[in-house]
């Protein structure tokens, strides 16, 4: 049957390692933390059914283990080190979207979008609404116009242009490229 070891070896052992410990850490409660903690492992171990021959040896065991873990620890926040409100960076890149003048430019396109399809003729711009912003295909567009689909073409084809010349008003013209015209079916 095992003593009362673990109050004996406390009482023997804890100010020696309060004293290694202390002597390797500035902060006494910080030793003290990892002095108790190195005897609540031994008497784990114990507990659990560990054969203990040595405990003073497994107290420095641990407390080294301890130490070495806690100035790890201590390494990686001073790495990782979270700004006080002095160092606060008080300007954070965000999405260059939400920049100001590229949000209001952005705005602005869209509302010269808008005014380009309000513009557009009435049948013109129900084609477009109808194929672009409805979903769907030119032959449908026909079939709820009662229109041909080479009208709802030109329709389509007038709206885009429109649309692109809109995106270009320095050059008065758009750029010649192939618009996407993917909802023909």
């Amino acid at each position: 049957m095992p003593a009362p070891w673990p109050s004996i070896v406390f009482e023997h052992y804890y100010r020696e390692i309060l004293r290694f410990l202390s002597g390797r850490i500035a902060d006494r409660s910080t030793a003290a933390d990892l002095a108790q903690e190195s005897y609540v492992r031994v008497y784990a171990a114990q507990t659990a059914g560990t054969s203990i021959d040595d405990p003073r040896a497994l107290l420095y065991r641990i407390a080294r283990n301890l130490l070495v873990d806690h100035h790890r620890h201590t390494a990686l926040r001073a790495e990782v080190e979270i700004p006080t409100d002095d160092d606060v960076v008080t300007t954070v890149q965000g999405p260059k979207g939400l920049e100001p003048e590229i949000a209001a430019a952005s705005r602005q396109g869209v509302m010269e979008l808008v005014g380009v399809i309000d513009g557009l003729p009435p049948r013109c711009r129900q084609a477009f609404m109808l194929n672009r912003f409805d979903g769907l295909s030119y032959a449908q567009v026909a079939a709820e116009m009662g229109i041909s689909v080479k009208m709802v073409e030109q329709h389509i084809k007038h709206a885009l242009d429109a649309c692109e010349a809109s995106r270009w008003p320095a050059q008065g013209a758009a750029p010649r490229r192939k618009l996407n015209r993917s909802r023909h079916d």
